[in-house]
């Protein structure tokens, strides 16, 4: 039983020894595909570019058109405008802001869930307290204009910021003029 055992590990090994006559393996040109595939993947980056240009191109247009069709916003519009210019140490509404008090009005009666805060105003003469003091009486004043032409108390809160906010600087009439007013500014602007 040795010698059959050891004649068959023998023939095991020169088995393991043997050539066997093998054929490559085939080559296969796979550039064609890789170039397909690099350009399937650049068309699809390009559409996908595209179409984001597309989608901010669309959005820039609403906004644009949001834009026009809000009044608040076209500088043709007189709701545009929203300064009540006052004389010096004077906080009532001159008769040259009437119609654009009235044309605020109606749009705050028309859209009940806007909201305004009249913000007076005063230049830089006089004591802070005082200066204060004038910039919500004139506050207070485009509020009553505004509530006499039915605007509920409830859209509207008047504040003074007297000389903290001056539109102009200088020391000047003409300075001092585009400081004393009331602004108007509507809720989220």
């Amino acid at each position: 039983m040795k010698k059959t055992v050891l004649g068959l590990v023998i023939v095991g090994m020169l088995a393991g020894c043997s050539s066997v006559d093998t054929k490559p393996a085939p080559v296969v040109d796979t550039s064609s595909q890789d170039a397909a595939a690099r350009a399937a993947a650049k068309a699809a980056a390009d559409k996908a570019a595209a179409d984001k240009a597309a989608a901010e191109a669309a959005a820039l247009e609403q906004a644009r058109l949001a834009s026009q069709m809000n009044p608040l916003k076209d500088p043709s519009n007189i709701l545009s405008q929203r300064s009540v210019y006052f004389d010096f140490d004077k906080y009532n509404v001159k008769g040259d802001f009437r119609p654009m008090i009235e044309a605020h009005a109606a749009y705050l009666t028309s859209h009940k869930d806007a909201k305004v805060t009249l913000q007076g105003n005063t230049d830089d003469r006089g004591s802070r307290e005082y200066n204060l003091a004038l910039g919500q009486r004139r506050a207070d004043s485009v509020r009553k204009a505004l509530n006499l032409l039915n605007v509920p108390e409830a859209q509207m809160e008047a504040v003074s910021f007297g000389e903290e906010k001056p539109k102009a600087t200088g020391e000047d009439e003409a300075a001092w003029s585009q400081n004393r007013r009331a602004d108007i500014v509507y809720q989220g602007e």
